[in-house]
């Protein structure tokens, strides 16, 4: 004998007297399905953090490249340690002020575009133009390093090979770290980077061999 719908068990019992579960309609602070999506993910580094975080891996790309790219020159004329070093400091400086005031005058434009839009009421930092460009100016610095002490403390013929080896290791280093703060593929990047690298130490080594005056 099978219960009715309209009996008192009828609104939980089917025709076959198997019990149906009702649907249960959530009330409540959590009936709201936005309160079910489990905890907001956490945010990443702002905008502001990135630029100068991104400044320093550049600066320091192009602190190795082209003071590395400058002493590999002047080493294929030339072993005398005064030239190496007038040639690598000359780079060196003028690298690091022209990296700080490209970044610096970048970032105050872009600036001046988020405060013209009004991004800080949209809860985004402001960029800062003097964090951008000294982080670009002493990763620069930092990057020149490398090339500028290994082409003076490795002796000999030794002295270029060292130095290509060591820069090509330190580009690789900051490439992949460049990648990582973009979210970019990392091996692409280390390949792109290094073949300019390498090209950039063999253009500069060529044309020191073949148009430069022993010293």
């Amino acid at each position: 004998m099978t219960t009715s719908l309209l009996s008192p068990g009828g609104l939980s019992r089917g025709v076959t007297g198997a019990a149906v579960t009702p649907p249960q309609v959530p009330t409540g602070p959590g009936s709201d399905p936005t309160h079910n999506l489990g905890p907001e993910a956490p945010r990443g580094p702002s905008n502001a953090r990135l630029n100068w975080l991104r400044a320093g891996v550049l600066g320091a790309n192009d602190g190795i490249v082209s003071v590395a790219a400058v002493v590999v020159g002047v080493a294929a004329v030339t072993a005398n340690p005064t030239a190496i070093i007038t040639a690598g400091m000359a780079a060196l400086v003028g690298g690091a002020l022209s990296m700080a005031l490209g970044e610096y005058v970048s970032v105050s434009s872009a600036r001046d575009s988020q405060l013209a839009a009004g991004t800080a009421a949209d809860d985004e930092e402001i960029s800062n133009p003097w964090h951008a460009g000294l982080a670009s100016a002493l990763a620069f610095v930092v990057g020149a390093l490398l090339p500028f002490l290994a082409v003076l403390v490795v002796p000999g013929a030794a002295k270029i090979p060292a130095t290509v080896v060591a820069v090509l290791i330190a580009l690789a280093l900051t490439g992949g770290l460049g990648a990582r703060l973009g979210d970019a593929p990392v091996g692409r990047a280390v390949v792109r980077v290094l073949i300019g690298g390498a090209l950039a130490l063999g253009v500069t080594f060529a044309v020191g061999s073949l148009f430069g005056v022993v010293v």
